[in-house]
């Protein structure tokens, strides 16, 4: 896997990158800024970008717009994206697409190694890679909500979903077998009225409205 690193904070960027290298991952482009960060896509071709969403010269949203730019560029990039804090208006707008292959944690969440690595190498296979702490306040938000007819189960499945993790995970989780989460996720494509296309897209569909999209 080849990647490409948006980050300014210098020691962050650089535990990244060492974090990656244990795991037989390239580093391909490493800066510190959005436009930057475009040239280097278009250079590298990478098979995933990690980028912050505040990053100079205002410290505001440069990251985001730039990953959404390189989203453009090599349609369907992965890109997982890391911030400070849980900033709902980018994290609906990155999830917004309705495509899979797209990450948002928060940075602190790089400390847990295991759970890090897992979400890099989910979002770079076309999976989304969700911080609980996000999902929590998109959740909060005021809505009419497509999500009443599911029941109490099927909520916490497709919050697991949302998460990223795959249907054996899920089984692992709630302690139930892989055909029962099969089941249950069968009966929230349903009762969401997600037609059949591909599995994996009525995934991204199903989880970007429990997301409130």
């Amino acid at each position: 896997m080849r990647v490409v690193i948006a980050e300014d904070a210098v020691l962050l960027r650089a535990g990244v990158i060492r974090l990656l290298a244990d795991e037989g991952i390239e580093t391909v482009a490493a800066v510190d800024n959005g436009d930057d960060l475009l040239v280097a896509v278009k250079e590298h071709r990478p098979d995933l970008a990690i980028v912050d969403v505040r990053m100079p010269p205002t410290f505001t949203d440069e990251g985001l717009r730039a990953a959404l730019g390189a989203r453009e560029v090599i349609p369907g990039l992965p890109v997982l994206v890391l911030s400070q804090y849980v900033e709902e208006s980018y994290a609906v707008e990155l999830l917004s697409g309705g495509a899979g292959g797209v990450g948002y944690l928060l940075k602190e969440r790089v400390a847990d190694v295991g759970d890090f690595l897992d979400a890099v190498k989910r979002v770079a296979g076309g999976g989304t890679a969700i911080d609980p702490d996000v999902i929590a306040q998109l959740m909060a938000r005021g809505r009419k909500n497509p999500l009443d007819a599911l029941t109490a189960r099927e909520s916490e499945v497709l919050g697991l979903m949302a998460q990223g993790l795959s249907n054996t995970a899920i089984a692992n989780s709630l302690v139930v077998s892989h055909g029962a989460v099969e089941k249950h996720i069968g009966n929230i494509f349903a009762k969401l009225g997600l037609e059949a296309s591909s599995v994996e897209h009525r995934r991204v569909r199903a989880v970007l409205t429990y997301l409130g999209r």
